[in-house]
């Protein structure tokens, strides 16, 4: 029990790093709350006009989760050898604790990203496979709409999909997780739903007042 709450603890600090909002602050000496949608995620950053400091985030992002997995994973390993990712209950855990860091980080009163660039480390490190097919959706999505939101929305509906077709052995906590992982990652797109759906939404490189 001990080192189950010690690795979700790592995971939770893993994934509440706003790594957004401190290269932003770093480098342009801005707070990229009070820019475009005052997300703390890559998509808001690149709209300061800094794409490498965007795709910066965007990796760190998907780091701390894919870390936070695997470390999960060898705590798993060191107690029963030989587990598999996607038999490891605690690296399951982790992966939703890291999500849910990330949009409620407690260095920044709990108001973070989306989660989408950590759930998809994430799921790299849990499902490799099902994140390269919601990858591969998400940038089909992408290139024809020119809709970040909707391409995170649809990769993320399509994640328990894509585990239960594609993951035949798992353990029985690795579905319920990734699931509670996309319904959370949608919900905090509901407000870009409602534009989407009011044609309003921000299209990739537009920029927001």
């Amino acid at each position: 029990m001990p080192h189950t709450l010690l690795t979700l603890a790592l995971a939770y600090l893993l994934g509440s790093i706003p790594f957004g909002y401190i290269l932003v602050r770093v480098f342009l000496h801005q707070d990229i709350r009070a820019t475009g949608s005052g997300n703390i995620g890559a998509t808001n950053v690149a709209r300061s006009g800094k794409k490498g400091l965007a795709i910066l985030t965007l990796a760190l992002d998907a780091l701390k989760g894919y870390t936070a997995v695997y470390l999960a994973l060898l705590v798993s390993r060191h107690y029963e050898s030989g587990i598999s990712v996607t038999m490891s209950t605690l690296a399951a855990m982790a992966a939703v604790v890291c999500v849910l860091a990330n949009i409620f980080p407690v260095w920044l009163r709990f108001k973070g990203g989306k989660g989408i660039a950590t759930a998809l480390g994430v799921f790299l490190a849990l499902v490799p496979l099902v994140a390269l097919c919601a990858l591969g959706l998400f940038i089909l999505t992408v290139a024809v709409s020119r809709y970040v939101s909707l391409g995170s929305i649809l990769a993320a509906a399509s994640i328990p999909v894509f585990t239960v077709l594609l993951i035949p052995s798992r353990c029985p906590a690795l579905l319920p997780c990734v699931s509670i992982i996309s319904i959370v990652c949608i919900w905090r797109h509901s407000a870009n739903l409602s534009r989407l759906v009011q044609g309003t939404e921000s299209r990739l490189g537009s920029k927001k007042s």
